[in-house]
């Protein structure tokens, strides 16, 4: 995960710099080898600073959290389930 911010950070710096889309995206796969993010998503993040963003970390998601599995939810599923 902080790969990620990391290389969001350098993102915004190469925006600020105004250096090309092709140069940026190389620079991140030369710096962060297999964990660089993705061309999609460097071109994403590129653009939403390019226009304007200033944060850096992922904006809130609407749905599901990506795991409901706490300490106090298996302790309510245990109770059911020792109560058959």
């Amino acid at each position: 995960m902080q790969h990620s911010v990391d290389q969001r950070y350098a993102i915004k710096l190469c925006v600020k710099l105004k250096k090309s889309t092709t140069k940026m995206l190389d620079m991140i796969q030369k710096a962060y080898g297999k964990d660089a993010l993705s061309k999609a998503q460097v071109l994403r993040w590129h653009k939403a600073f390019r226009e304007g963003r200033e944060d850096v970390e992922d904006e809130q998601r609407i749905g599901h959290p990506s795991t409901s599995h706490t300490s106090d939810n298996v302790a309510k599923v245990k109770a059911v389930l020792d109560s058959d």
